[in-house]
């Protein structure tokens, strides 16, 4: 998921940045340790750009370890992991963050994770552990893959905006939506496994011709999409982009309020409830690391209350952890989406790939 992707905003600002206690950079030791990470005072996490986290609350988690917190950022999601399985065994850090529902069959199938159930996990609801019983990797947050819509560029042409993927494919619609290669971009693939989900195995193709007929547009990053093509956000409007309709987050609009000045009364985007997928993102202690000890005690405070609470006005995605508390911004201005679509990890497991090839061949030729 910049300011969240994540939105995944800034993936979002992931989605719609980036903070550390150390300056981002490859490996995991202080120059203190030995061979084996043994002594070592530094952690590196390796994860996507949209990994952001408040100084201050990184701070704390220095003074209860005595670990200084390294963020090293590798590109989008699936960037991020193609990365990791190049250089598994030699990893460029110690923990992971980024490996999700849609890639998680990539991570496991390479081995790139050492198996460590964290504390605290009793209080992440079952329904989003992702590797239950051998714990090679941890919950840290939810989002859901949604089409955000320029709100203003619809009021002024007295058109609604679309709701359903169904409507995305409507005449009124040519031309107005851009959407992020799968192949390189983690809300793309999200949305492509929630046309696979909506249509099925036999019905998804014939969905994406008619999209690709009606105009659709493909980038290869959500930060293009988001920030230069999409006419909705601040750097939408920077970059003069011209298209109302894109493939972001639910909780994408308040990362708009919060970056506007003055803050307005209603969130200038908005969401076409009808289009979303949920994407459940996850951490995980790298086969090889150095700072083994180090790694654990980051993939425990992950999933703490302090660090989950801290992730909604950073990372703009939902805490999985079932005590943590959303902020009022948050809550006023994110869309709660009640029925998104998914998908079980097998059958992502055994389609993802040939769906990529599938959807390259048809989209992109």
């Amino acid at each position: 998921m910049s300011t969240t992707k994540k939105i995944a905003v800034t993936a979002l600002a992931a989605a719609l940045g980036a903070s550390s206690l150390a300056a981002c950079g490859g490996g995991s030791g202080d120059g203190s340790a030995g061979a084996d990470g043994s002594g070592s005072k530094t952690v590196t996490l390796v994860g996507h750009d949209s990994f952001n986290a408040s100084p201050a609350v990184l701070e704390e988690f220095t003074e209860e370890t005595g670990y200084t917190v390294k963020v090293l950022k590798s590109g989008d999601a699936v960037e991020a992991l193609n990365k990791e399985i190049l250089t598994k065994g030699s990893p460029q850090g110690d923990v992971f963050f980024g490996v999700d529902n849609t890639t998680l069959s990539r991570a496991l199938d390479n081995d790139l994770f050492t198996p460590y159930e964290a504390e605290g996990l009793e209080r992440v609801p079952e329904a989003v552990r992702l590797d239950p019983g051998k714990h090679r990797v941890t919950p840290v947050d939810s989002g859901d893959i949604c089409v955000n819509y320029d709100k203003k560029y619809f009021a002024d042409r007295k058109l609604a905006p679309p709701q359903t993927l169904d409507d995305l494919a409507e005449p009124a619609y040519r031309n107005l939506l851009v959407v992020e290669n799968p192949e390189r971009s983690s809300p793309g693939l999200g949305f492509l496994l929630g046309t696979a989900a909506a249509y099925g195995d036999d019905g998804w193709q014939d969905y994406w011709k008619k999209l690709r007929a009606n105009g659709v547009k493909v980038v290869d990053s959500w930060e293009i999409a988001y920030n230069q093509e999409f006419s909705g956000s601040a750097g939408g409007r920077a970059a003069k982009g011209d298209r109302p309709l894109v493939v972001s987050y639910a909780s994408s609009p308040p990362v708009e309020v919060l970056y506007s000045e003055p803050r307005p009364k209603t969130a200038p985007t908005g969401v076409s409830t009808g289009t979303c997928f949920r994407q459940v993102e996850a951490a995980g202690l790298l086969a090889g690391a150095r700072n083994e000890a180090g790694g654990k005690a980051l993939l425990d405070f992950l999933i703490s209350r302090k660090f989950q609470e801290d992730m909604p006005l950073t990372m703009f995605v939902n805490p999985v952890a079932e005590d943590a508390k959303l902020p009022p911004l948050f809550t006023e201005f994110g869309e709660v989406i009640a029925e998104p679509r998914t998908m079980a990890p097998e059958k992502i497991a055994e389609n993802r790939d040939q769906w990529i090839q599938s959807w390259s061949s048809l989209v992109l030729r």
